[in-house]
């Protein structure tokens, strides 16, 4: 599999990895911050542009993109490394720890879309089952008649709030048809593979340093999933963004840049 990747700057590398209908340009407002002090490595994940859009017969899974970044680190012969993830990525990123925890200096986790822990609450469940409902079944019936718009349209709104797609501008809604492909593999991908539900307690062997980033405006799922993870994990930090959304490091670029080298730094 062939993964298209950038990096930029020298010394300890760090890896960043994007969650859905991202690419390696999601994290182009980190890049220069980061870059004067670290070696730091975009990719896209398998299937996001500009890799190549099409079936290879694998299964859409977490294990199978915790393997391709496994293999990127390899094949880059990186030494430990900083995993940035957002989202999916922050799932992907904690799946390679837990595999490999050799490959990884420390971890930064952005909401992580762990959704079987959610039924633990009455709460949870209840977000689970809206989010489902609300989100996911719409959007894998929309892609199944062939309408992937809408698909789209049902996911970003389920994820970011009603309204959230028909408010962006039109490149923005452009450049995110672009990742259809993909996000149809997504939403049609059997859920315990593509979510899995993680024990705590093998969370909470691992010894590498975290932070957990949540955006104050997120959706309350998120913030179940990241308390939960606070939790299980033996060495976090919590920071809450002010007046971020899931995507804090878009939201507040600046206060995000700044907490996250300021872990770096320490770690």
């Amino acid at each position: 599999m062939e993964l298209h990747f950038s990096e930029r700057g020298t010394g300890i590398p760090v890896v960043f990895v994007h969650g859905t209908l991202g690419t390696l340009e999601t994290w182009r407002g980190q890049i220069d911050s980061f870059a004067t002090k670290y070696r730091v490595i975009t990719y896209s994940r398998r299937y996001h542009p500009p890799n190549a859009a099409r079936a290879d017969g694998q299964t859409y899974s977490i294990a199978l993109h915790a393997a391709d970044l496994i293999a990127l680190i390899e094949g880059l012969q990186l030494e430990r490394v900083h995993l940035v993830g957002s989202s999916y990525g922050a799932y992907v990123a904690l799946q390679v720890t837990l595999d490999r925890p050799d490959l990884v200096r420390s971890l930064v986790l952005g909401e992580p879309p762990i959704l079987p822990w959610l039924g633990r609450t009455p709460e949870g469940d209840a977000l689970r089952r809206a989010f489902e409902a609300g989100a996911l079944q719409p959007a894998r019936q929309a892609f199944a008649r062939g309408d992937s718009v809408e698909g789209l349209r049902r996911f970003v709104d389920g994820v970011g709030g009603p309204g959230r797609f028909a408010g962006m501008p039109e490149a923005a809604r452009a450049a995110l048809r672009r990742l259809a492909f993909e996000m149809s593999l997504e939403v049609k991908a059997d859920p315990a593979a593509y979510t899995p539900a993680l024990s705590c307690a093998d969370v909470g062997r691992i010894r590498n340093s975290v932070l957990l980033v949540t955006g104050q405006r997120s959706a309350r799922m998120f913030r179940i999933i990241t308390d939960e993870l606070a939790r299980c994990l033996a060495n976090e930090e919590l920071v809450e963004v002010p007046g971020a959304g899931h995507g804090p490091h878009a939201d507040q670029r600046a206060y995000y840049n700044t907490v996250v080298l300021r872990f770096l730094d320490r770690n």
